[in-house]
């Protein structure tokens, strides 16, 4: 069946600005402070997550591990959890920085998020979001992704291309709880973007706050970069998402009231970079039009320079390995796939959109990699 403005998408992160909208009601309403310790609303609580804020939480800083990362819940990502199960997961772990140091980004504080609007609200996480969000906007064609519910019009999740395609791997959608298990449509989330310049859900000083970025550009549950070529010179609030089998972006641009939002029920589909073309369009700037990548003839021996460990995280690392005449790629937690040379340097896999580029010093040796997915690099350092 061809995919509508009414077809329902799992929306993965873009869930996040939901959550965030809703810590900033509670906030409104007096039931908690931004500042508050995550262990006045998390019990049992360690030491170790005292000095961790709700704002730590809000803007990836507080130092706790992400979940998601972890190969531990890799392997039972399809079993039914309880929310004090998930948080099992790392709640013993030792933070990898002092809160609010440094910014990375990080599913498991959003995951605690949903148990401070649960604890703060004394409602279960989806029914506060009905409550203050989805009914007064009437978005009746949102809501939490139970596998178990009957949803109609839900699209179903495929990744890979080509011959490569298969359906989505399951996934138990308390997982990933307040951090990415809403479903939405593109009318849907129009009637949200309007909304939000209005007060019928925050007043504007709350709102500036929500969009106020801390670190790296990211805000409350929002990516907000200073104006730039990359944003045609204006101001703009977005998030992507990415979930088993689904992939997505809304970008707003405030001050013209133009939104371009990309939902897609595959993976690999790089909705990123599709809504940033459909913006370009619009204010009459380059675009990219797709085209196949093309495979470049390089001798197998240039792969054995690239083979090693290369950290884009503390706890997120990608391994870089030759079998045969193949270069493979395998991050924490993840599958190993195969990726083909566009040149001596750069690389690419067919089961996604991304490129990996090879850094080297002045005397040829390789130090890094940068990973270039959905519009943004991440460079990672060889450490072996």
């Amino acid at each position: 069946m061809p995919n509508t403005p009414q077809t329902k998408f799992r929306v993965g992160s873009i869930t996040k600005q939901f959550t965030s909208m809703l810590i900033m009601q509670l906030r409104e309403q007096r039931k908690l402070k931004v500042e508050d310790s995550v262990c006045a609303y998390v019990a049992p609580c360690p030491d170790t997550w005292k000095p961790v804020t709700i704002h730590h939480l809000l803007t990836h800083t507080s130092g706790i591990p992400t979940y998601t990362a972890l190969p531990e819940w890799r392997k039972v990502n399809m079993v039914p959890k309880t929310i004090d199960e998930m948080i099992g997961f790392f709640r013993d772990l030792p933070l990898q920085w002092v809160p609010g140091e440094r910014f990375a980004y990080n599913n498991s504080g959003y995951f605690l998020l949903g148990a401070v609007i649960e604890k703060a609200a004394e409602k279960k996480y989806e029914d506060v979001l009905r409550e203050q969000i989805f009914a007064p906007l009437g978005m009746d064609d949102s809501g939490y992704d139970w596998s178990s519910t009957i949803v109609p019009r839900r699209a179903a999740g495929y990744q890979g291309r080509g011959p490569a395609m298969t359906n989505a791997d399951a996934l138990d959608m308390q997982q990933p709880y307040a951090a990415g298990s809403l479903y939405s449509t593109v009318e849907d989330l129009l009637k949200w973007d309007q909304a939000l310049y209005t007060e019928r859900l925050l007043p504007a000083a709350a709102k500036r706050l929500m969009w106020t970025p801390f670190k790296e550009n990211y805000a409350y549950g929002w990516s907000v970069p200073a104006p730039s070529a990359r944003t045609f010179g204006h101001r703009r609030t977005a998030h992507a998402g990415g979930i088993n089998g689904f992939s997505s972006m809304i970008i707003r641009v405030p001050d013209t009231n133009v939104t371009a939002i990309v939902l897609a029920n595959n993976a690999t589909s790089p909705s990123s970079q599709i809504a940033g073309d459909l913006l370009a369009i619009y204010f009459g700037q380059p675009y990219t039009v797709p085209a196949p990548r093309t495979v470049a003839k390089v001798d197998p021996s240039v792969f054995d320079w690239y083979v090693g460990r290369y950290q884009l995280t503390p706890t997120f690392i990608m391994t870089v390995t030759r079998e045969g005449n193949s270069l493979i790629t395998q991050a924490t937690g993840q599958d190993k796939f195969e990726v083909f040379p566009e040149s001596e340097t750069a690389f690419f896999p067919r089961v996604m959109d991304a490129t990996i580029t090879f850094e080297k010093d002045a005397s040829g040796r390789v130090v890094a990699l940068v990973l270039r997915q959905g519009g943004r690099d991440q460079r990672a350092k060889k450490i072996e």
